[in-house]
């Protein structure tokens, strides 16, 4: 369901009075993030399209409702999906539509069941990994040592790296903040050989007149950044895309779906009875943790759940 700004959904805008392009500028006013941004418009436009196309600002609590219970009972959705479905909703009513309405704030909001996390021991973090190869294998060793989602790990650029402080800076993460985590001394030297290679391939690149890539939003730097190495994916997808609205040849950051899918395979090679995926790896990483002795605050900010105490205003 998520994407990136980078390359437009093929999903047709919501046509009703150009209401996709308000939609998307909105959220974009409020600095949502990209995969934010596309599961919203896809939630509005399966809304629209469910009551046969027919303009919002004609729908009630009831038709809310209704479409809220087709996911539920129709396509068997989880609380979560369904609880993002009605967040677009009222993104698009409030925000969209300037229609403040006080029975939005009524519907009941799916629950979702409590279970407990799967964690992998460290035997079995490091039979994954061996399990593993190529590039799938050093960015899943930077889920497990460095507690990354898969996505900040996916969208991290080589400025991000501090191999001197042995740090990552994550930019933007969830919730639109920013933090430092560990940079896993045991990944330092194949990651060493992973960019030099990368940079190797950005260079080809721009010989071919490629070599582009997206600038984050509302980040004060010239266009021609987005050549620059520093500003370059650290995973690289290994093919390029014309960007149109700038004519660039592009490359976009590796794919989450190719990360997830070579985890999963790993998983079933090493033999690991538990439903372990890239998302695992983060538990584990701040079980381990924890197991090591550190305090739950430090391991918190470095998962990014909390403001660092240094960071946090009195």
């Amino acid at each position: 369901m998520a994407g990136s700004r980078d390359v437009e959904s093929s999903r047709p805008a919501l046509p009703v009075a150009r209401l996709g392009d308000r939609a998307r500028a909105a959220i974009r006013r409020r600095h949502l993030s990209p995969r934010t941004e596309d599961a919203y418009i896809q939630w509005m436009q399966r809304y629209y399209d469910f009551h046969e196309r027919r303009h919002p600002r004609s729908l009630g609590p009831e038709h809310v409702t209704a479409f809220l219970s087709h996911l539920a009972v129709r396509r068997g959705v989880g609380a979560s999906t369904q609880n993002q479905a009605l967040a677009a909703l009222i993104f698009l009513y409030r925000e969209v539509l300037g229609r403040d309405l006080p029975w939005l704030a009524g519907i009941v909001r799916a629950k979702r069941p409590t279970r407990l996390p799967a964690v992998l021991t460290r035997t079995e973090a490091h039979a994954v990994l061996n399990a593993m190869t190529g590039v799938a294998k050093i960015a899943a060793t930077l889920l497990y040592g460095s507690g990354l989602r898969v996505t900040e790990c996916c969208s991290l650029r080589v400025k991000d790296l501090d191999f001197s402080r042995d740090q990552i800076t994550v930019r933007t993460g969830k919730g639109g903040k920013d933090r430092t985590t560990l940079l896993p001394a045991t990944a330092a030297g194949t990651l060493h050989e992973h960019l030099e290679k990368a940079r190797e391939a950005h260079r080809d690149d721009v010989v071919a007149g490629g070599g582009w890539v997206a600038l984050p939003l509302g980040v004060a730097t010239p266009p021609s950044s987005g050549r620059e190495w520093m500003w370059q994916w650290v995973f690289p997808a290994t093919r390029t895309y014309l960007d149109e609205p700038s004519g660039q040849r592009r490359r976009h950051h590796l794919h989450q779906t190719v990360l997830q899918d070579a985890v999963r395979r790993a998983v079933t090679i090493a033999g690991i009875p538990k439903r372990a995926t890239c998302h695992t790896f983060r538990h584990s990483f701040a079980t381990h943790l924890l197991e090591s002795g550190h305090d739950i605050r430090t391991v918190q900010a470095l998962l990014g759940l909390i403001v660092p105490p240094e960071k946090s205003s009195a």
